[in-house]
């Protein structure tokens, strides 16, 4: 069946927070103690679609997301984002966050970021080996940072140059204006 990436709509809550559900309750993966609503997940997509993109592979239904987020709040880490990427557990190893992956850093590029960072909650080596295949490169590890399923964990964070900016870097450009280009359409289609 042919896989479709798109801009998540609100109306995707429901899929995604079925994908999302069992990681926070079942693995340390996300921190999250309690799986969110779908209400919750409607409002982190519509405030995510605000500024930056959040993307969903469609093969019968949603069967994997990846979006960015700010990264922190002051000025100077605005050409920063952090990324994302969940996939249906039936889909897993299939290339699907690859997929995503590619489509999500071809959208942060068209808006005008430069980096992207990856926390991920240890020990996951399937999302380690994915974000070094996408071209992360390992920075540097928090120990005992989050305590989960009775057990403390590790963060390691990555991080991907997405492209160089010239000095001073201009601003990026928000989502609503840059989701109707050419560039965003091919970008979608970049996997």
């Amino acid at each position: 069946m042919h896989q479709v990436l798109r801009l998540a709509t609100l109306d995707d809550a429901l899929e995604v927070q079925r994908i999302y559900a069992p990681i926070v309750a079942e693995t340390p993966v996300s921190f999250e103690l309690e799986p969110p609503s779908v209400e919750e997940m409607r409002r982190r997509i519509e405030t995510t679609l605000l500024a930056l993109p959040w993307i969903v592979c469609e093969q019968g239904g949603i069967i994997g997301y990846a979006y960015a987020g700010v990264f922190r709040s002051r000025p100077a880490y605005q050409w920063t984002v952090e990324v994302s990427v969940y996939v249906h557990a039936a889909h897993r190893g299939k290339g699907v966050a690859r997929a995503l992956y590619t489509s999500l850093f071809e959208c942060l590029r068209i808006q005008g970021y430069r980096t992207a960072l990856a926390g991920i909650a240890l020990p996951n080596p399937a999302s380690v080996a994915l974000h070094e295949r996408m071209g992360f490169r390992s920075v540097g590890v928090f120990h005992h940072v989050g305590y989960k399923l009775g057990a403390w964990h590790d963060v390691g964070w990555w991080e991907l140059a997405l492209q160089e900016l010239p000095s001073p870097p201009p601003q990026s450009r928000p989502l609503p204006e840059v989701v109707n280009m050419e560039a965003w359409r091919a970008a979608l289609d970049a996997r």
